[in-house]
């Protein structure tokens, strides 16, 4: 099993659309990316902490690629909105990417700039690519929030944007 890490908004709509995809094993809401340890959601969103809000993706790389995790990632969040993501603004809803590895981070590359180069976008990619942080399990009320709550994800998919 391998890990990623992703930011792409509001966690809930993340963890919510990589637990539908094969070969991954589980996604977790979490914070990562700042200098506190251990914070809580309020402090994550009083935009003191430099945490994003992120999932954690355990995977199986012998059922899903890290390269398709990413275009899960970037198809399903407007990685040209700098600290926002819909509605939501602040630092916690950057578009990030969080590397494990060096390959994880060559993989990142490429496909950001395969992005970049494609015109789907008009504006400029401002998705980070930074190495892994330590990842801090949000409150259990963040947990599967929408299956909790018997709601829809919250994220547009953008794959024909």
């Amino acid at each position: 099993m391998e890990k990623a890490t992703f930011g792409a908004g509001c966690f809930w709509g993340v963890e919510s659309f990589f637990r539908q995809v094969p070969g991954v094993i589980d996604a977790v809401c979490g914070y990562a990316g700042g200098h506190v340890d251990n914070p809580t959601y309020k402090q994550v969103c009083s935009d003191k902490t430099g945490h994003a809000e992120v999932v954690e993706v355990t995977f199986d790389p012998a059922k899903v690629s890290y390269g398709a995790l990413l275009d899960v990632f970037f198809m399903n969040h407007d990685p040209t909105t700098l600290n926002r993501q819909g509605p939501d603004v602040g630092t916690q809803y950057r578009s990030v990417i969080f590397v494990h590895s060096r390959e994880q981070e060559h993989t990142a590359h490429a496909k950001k700039t395969a992005l970049e180069s494609s015109g789907r976008f008009k504006r400029t990619v401002v998705t980070t690519i930074e190495p892994a942080q330590p990842f801090w399990r949000a409150e259990e009320y963040h947990q599967r929030y929408f299956e909790k709550n018997g709601l829809p994800s919250c994220h547009v998919n953008f794959a024909e944007s």
